[in-house]
Parts: C-alpha cells; sequence; structure tokens
C-alpha cells in the first residue's frame, strides 16, 4: 500500500526510542515481572457488550462508529482506571503525559457487525427557546457486536520502568472503552512479543505498509505533544487544539468489510 505523499504536521510526534533501552528489550530479561524477548507489551481483552467509538468526522446526529477502540480512546481508559483505584490528581496527570509518547497498537476482533439504525433524541435547538429547552429530532447510530478478543499492545521502548508497572498494574482495572457502557474484560494475559505483524494496526507514516487482504483505513485519534489532562478532561471549558493536544493517523486496520444488509455492516478478518 503506498500511503498519500502529503502528511501533516500533527502525525510527527512519537520519538525514536532509546537505542539502549531497545537492545535491553531484545533480551529474555523479564521487565517489570513480564519475561521476554520482545518490545511490546500486549494485553488481551474480551469484549463484553456492544462497542461504539464515533469517529473523528462523526457529528452529533450522524454517529459513525469504529469497529476499534483509538489509542486516545486506551490511553484515557488506563487514566480513568487510575482515578477509579484512588490515584490522585498530581499522578493521574503525570501518567497522562508518560503516555504522549507511547505508540500502541490495536489487534481487531475476528468478526464485529455493524447495526446501521436511526433512533429519536432529544437534543437542544439551534435557536434557544427557554420554554422548550429540547426538540425532537432523529440521529443515526451504529453499534458494533465483537466476536472474539481484542489484543492492546504498548510499545515499552517508549516507556521507563515506572510507566511499564503502571500498565500492567492498571491492565486488569481496564472494564471499559470508547464510550461509556463499551464494556471489556481482562483476560488475566500479559505479555511481550518482538513483532506484531499485519494482524494489528499500522500507521502510516510515509513508509510501504504490508495490507492484509481484508483492511480498511480510517484516521485514529492519539495524544498530541502537548496534550494534558487539564485540557482533554472531560470537566474543562479548555480548548483542545488539533496537532497539539490530539493528533490524527491515518491507520490500516487489518478486519474488511465482508458483507452488507438492511441495517447492518459485517467486517471480518478472513
Amino acid at each position: 500500500m503506498t500511503p498519500p505523499r502529503k502528511k501533516r504536521e500533527d502525525e510527527q510526534v512519537l520519538v525514536a526510542p532509546d537505542s539502549h533501552r531497545l537492545r535491553m528489550l531484545e533480551r529474555d530479561d523479564p521487565v517489570v515481572g513480564i519475561p521476554g524477548p520482545g518490545r511490546w507489551l500486549v494485553v488481551d481483552y474480551q469484549p463484553t457488550s456492544l462497542f461504539s467509538l464515533k469517529t473523528s468526522q462523526a457529528t452529533s446526529s450522524v454517529g459513525v462508529s469504529l469497529v476499534i477502540p483509538t489509542p486516545y480512546a486506551i490511553k484515557m481508559a488506563f487514566v480513568d482506571a487510575a482515578f477509579r483505584v484512588g490515584i490522585n490528581m498530581d499522578q493521574c496527570a503525570g501518567l497522562f503525559r508518560s503516555l504522549v509518547s507511547v505508540d500502541v497498537r490495536i489487534a481487531p476482533s475476528p468478526a464485529a457487525v455493524v447495526t446501521n439504525t436511526f433512533v429519536k433524541i432529544r437534543q437542544e435547538p439551534k435557536t434557544p427557546n427557554p420554554r422548550s429547552p429540547y426538540i425532537s429530532s432523529i440521529a443515526y447510530r451504529e453499534l458494533v457486536y465483537l466476536s472474539g478478543r481484542w489484543s492492546w499492545a504498548f510499545d515499552l521502548a517508549c516507556c521507563n520502568d515506572m510507566l511499564t508497572a503502571q500498565l500492567v498494574t492498571l491492565a486488569p482495572l481496564v472494564n471499559y472503552v470508547g464510550k461509556r457502557g463499551s464494556f471489556v474484560q481482562f483476560l488475566g494475559r500479559l505479555y511481550r512479543r518482538t513483532d506484531l505483524g499485519s494482524g494489528f494496526t499500522q500507521p502510516i507514516r510515509g513508509e510501504e505498509v504490508a495490507t492484509p487482504a481484508r483492511s480498511h483505513v480510517r484516521a485514529l485519534d492519539d495524544f498530541g505533544p502537548d496534550a494534558d489532562l487539564e485540557t482533554l478532561s472531560s470537566f474543562t471549558s479548555k480548548p483542545a487544539k488539533r496537532g497539539k493536544h490530539r493528533r490524527f493517523m491515518e491507520t490500516v486496520i487489518p478486519v474488511g468489510l465482508s458483507n452488507t444488509g438492511p441495517g447492518f455492516s459485517e467486517y471480518r478478518i478472513d
């Protein structure tokens, strides 16, 4: 697959890993208790409910969903788990910042069925009316049924041992990702891999990308170089800027459309 020639500045974020740490990760020595070799820390999850996560291009009335979580959503899920376990605000903010430069890849479930439905909603009118603060409307929504597990991979070459220990500790505590209610179950396994292969997402960064037989490309969001908890918190009024606080990367997702019908779209790996 030949990537687009023109690349946005917000795609140039990940820093080159330290060569000494790369050599260390190639050995069999455990890293915070996880045996090697391998630079990728992989965590397996089983989706246990319908999944929904709108694409960055989606609007409030047309909620087109991805079939996998984004690196942004996964990192936020770990920060959320840190809050729920009782870690204080300053430590969570530090965890947030330490995740900025970490490369995250996702292996999709073998099959996904997306429901294409219209639902009735209540929303604020364009012209506010104190007597009728909400009006009835119709919106397009997608929910995804997933068959099989997800695997999330974190590049340990971009993590120090302290961050790696935090990821290992928090991984079993993550219970949803994306839209609230999209529950997942930790499958009790953390392991390392030297190479992920084409079964995981592959960001398009200017080099040739091996495209699986079934795949599609989406812009997945991630933390930008200036991302911080204060700006990206759900409870802040500070505006997030593209390229600074959030970045978007065209990414090959190794699962492709295999069937469509009235009200559904089916994606499969093979």
